[in-house]
């Protein structure tokens, strides 16, 4: 296991016994965004992100955190290393050489320190330390903030990738490594 730390943050791969608070860390955060849908109208949705850490079992998914001094959970995110374990719909699975992260989810409370940047940054080493050629994220409207960061950082838009998920439009992102 990789740890990397900042100044202010640890990043690292998340213990057995972290799984069930980032689980509902990332049912938090997710379900308070605007214009996302409800738990009550993606019920098998939030059942995944509460029980994020058994898709760990696979070996090419690690789960990542970003955890503070006093080891509290500040951020997490999902990293795979073989776009063919991705989960999501659309075509992303079908991409070759690549690597991906999903449900990125920064505590509400320590928004705005730059941990969905760093987060972002761990998955980008993990990719190239993989040799992939790209690294592919997915978002919704909803995630919009998130957009400008990634945007930022040089992932582009990919139309190619973008798929519905139920009614929820969802866009996909490529970054060249």
């Amino acid at each position: 296991m990789s740890v990397h730390t900042d100044r202010e943050f640890t990043l690292r791969s998340a213990r057995p016994g972290e799984f069930a608070a980032i689980g509902c860390l990332m049912v938090q955060v997710y379900s308070q965004l605007d214009g996302f849908p409800k738990e009550s109208e993606q019920p098998n949705y939030y059942k995944m992100l509460e029980n994020i850490g058994e898709l760990t079992t696979n070996p090419e998914i690690e789960l990542l955190v970003a955890s503070t001094t006093s080891d509290e959970i500040a951020g997490a995110v999902l990293f795979i290393s073989d776009m063919q374990y991705y989960g999501s719909g659309g075509s992303a699975i079908q991409e070759k050489n690549a690597s991906g992260f999903r449900l990125l989810a920064v505590d509400t409370a320590r928004r705005g320190m730059g941990i969905g940047k760093l987060l972002t940054n761990e998955c980008i080493r993990k990719a190239r330390e993989r040799n992939a050629l790209q690294l592919i994220i997915h978002s919704t409207k909803a995630m919009q903030t998130a957009w400008k960061m990634y945007e930022h950082m040089g992932f582009r838009r990919s139309e190619d990738l973008d798929f519905m998920q139920g009614e929820l439009p969802v866009y996909g992102f490529r970054l060249d490594l």
